[in-house]
């Protein structure tokens, strides 16, 4: 039987051989590229939500109690979109549901507080009235959105309203009642703001200068030169922490301080300088330029070279401090 002899194989030149090398490294990872974006398309599609404001106020109104307050998070972050902002139907549906929110899920209402809080004008005639009926809300994080809210839409007719919440025994509704405050115009609100600086709770006498910053008045001036004290002002963040860890004043549940890089204090700082700029407080010329030769924070340094140039050419020469 004749031995079956096995053909020895062709040599392989790059020509023959460059198939495989195209199969290897070209059409291989290239299949893995399409299966890869394939499954990135359908997962993204699933999570794309392209929902309207509309919708979300369909469902806040009658969707079930797992899919209202997220319908309610979402809208409020739609209002990003000045699309949507200052859609001039939205406002009154809004307020609708804000009020017919009450007794539902509190996280509901925070979040339609803040929604309405981001309407541009010109704005519903209920949106100030709704707001100030849930300054009487039982939840606190309620409250403090609510007071936000009315803060950020501007009218000073609330001011007598929120007046009145300076006086809680809550630091955080003080907190965020002088802020609000200080963010509408005019001058009635300025012996509250002044009161507060006074406060027992350091971050609300924080908000206290700042506020009266704005309105161009230098009573919060000392304030803000123990802002600009880091020692300082990292103790009482850390005791305010140590506080909420614990479970005594402030609440545990509350968002934590604001932070830059980390660094809470730097934040606290940052607002003083911003502050300290806006009043152009030449007396405090010496603190912030040694924040801008010796801070640690890259920003909050930063943020001193940008006072000291709002406070003019001699804020970079010594001087006696006249405050």
């Amino acid at each position: 039987m004749d031995k079956l002899v096995e053909e020895p194989s062709a040599p392989r030149g790059p020509l023959t051989a460059a198939p495989a090398y195209g199969v290897q490294f070209f059409l291989i990872p290239l299949a893995v590229v399409a299966v890869t974006v394939v499954v990135y398309l359908e997962f993204r599609s699933l999570v794309t939500d392209e929902r309207t404001a509309q919708d979300y106020l369909l469902e806040i109104q009658s969707g079930g109690a797992s899919r209202r307050w997220p319908a309610a998070y979402e809208l409020s972050r739609l209002m990003a979109d000045p699309e949507v902002a200052n859609d001039a139907a939205l406002g009154p549906v809004l307020i609708e549901a804000f009020r017919a929110s009450t007794g539902d899920d509190p996280r509901v209402r925070r979040y339609l507080a803040l929604t309405i809080g981001r309407l541009t004008p010109p704005l519903p005639a209920e949106a100030g009235p709704a707001l100030v009926e849930a300054l009487a809300d039982g939840d606190s994080e309620t409250v403090i959105s609510a007071i936000w809210a009315l803060g950020s839409l501007g009218d000073p007719a609330v001011v007598p309203a929120l007046e009145r919440m300076y006086g809680s025994s809550d630091p955080g509704i003080r907190k965020m009642t002088v802020y609000a405050l200080g963010a509408l115009p005019g001058d009635a609100q300025r012996h509250v703001l002044a009161t507060a600086l006074n406060d027992p709770a350091a971050d609300v006498q924080w908000n206290a200068a700042v506020a009266l910053a704005r309105h161009k008045d230098r009573d919060g001036v000392p304030v803000l030169r123990r802002m600009l004290d880091r020692p300082y002002v990292q103790g009482a963040v850390d005791r305010q922490r140590t506080l909420d860890q614990a479970g005594g004043e402030g609440r545990s549940d509350r968002p934590a301080p604001r932070e830059v890089d980390g660094d809470a204090a730097g934040e606290v700082m940052i607002g003083a300088l911003r502050a300290v700029a806006a009043l152009g407080e030449i007396s405090l010329r010496d603190a912030v330029a040694g924040l801008s030769r010796e801070e640690p924070n890259l920003r909050v340094r930063q943020a001193a070279m940008e006072a000291l140039k709002a406070l003019g050419p001699t804020a970079l020469g010594p001087t006696r401090e006249d405050g």
